[in-house]
């Protein structure tokens, strides 16, 4: 199922669709989900726990968010660019032309929610004097994020792993440097 939204998009995955590929009738599809803006929603749900929680991963396990951005953005390029599966982001896919408010509603909370934790991240290293005083938590999270997005359409209109790992590095090197001993 995430595979069809994720090809598809959400506006051109019909019922039908989703009860093909999940091998079961229509009103069984609507006894476990009730539509398909809710089975949706649990698919969105599960990418970000299998692919979408890649970042969260990266910042957990390294020292600085500086670092985490850094193996985020790279993990990102292999991500958006593996065999067998669409690339780029299901979370930016999807939403491409839908007309359902709910639905964009929805994406760009997930969005706004990483943005958040970027945010949370960078003031984390600023308070902890890793990164300057004056650097702008709230402007580096946006931009990461855009990064991010941009990686991911990158990777759907066709770039390659090793564009898209350069594209993380420039990036990286346009943030603040962490203080000595970081």
């Amino acid at each position: 199922m995430a595979l069809l939204f994720w090809e598809q998009r959400y506006e051109a995955t019909s019922v039908a669709d989703l009860t093909r590929v999940m091998g079961i009738a229509a009103p069984s599809q609507y006894a476990a989900f009730s539509d398909k803006r809710k089975l949706f929603g649990e698919v969105l749900d599960a990418y970000a726990t299998l692919f979408g929680g890649s970042g969260d991963r990266a910042l957990a396990a390294e020292p600085t968010a500086r670092r985490g951005f850094g193996r985020m953005l790279r993990e990102a390029a292999a991500e958006c660019t593996a065999d067998g599966r669409p690339h780029g982001c299901k979370v930016l896919s999807a939403a491409e032309n839908c007309s359902s408010d709910e639905v964009v509603a929805v994406l760009r909370g997930h969005r706004l929610r990483n943005v958040t934790e970027f945010r949370r991240q960078i003031q984390l290293d600023i308070d902890a004097g890793l990164l300057p005083a004056h650097a702008d938590a709230a402007a580096l999270a946006r931009c990461t994020a855009a990064v991010a997005r941009g990686m991911s359409q990158r990777a759907r209109d066709g770039a390659s792993r090793a564009e898209l790992e350069a594209l993380a590095d420039v990036a990286m090197r346009a943030r603040p440097e962490e203080s000595a001993g970081a």
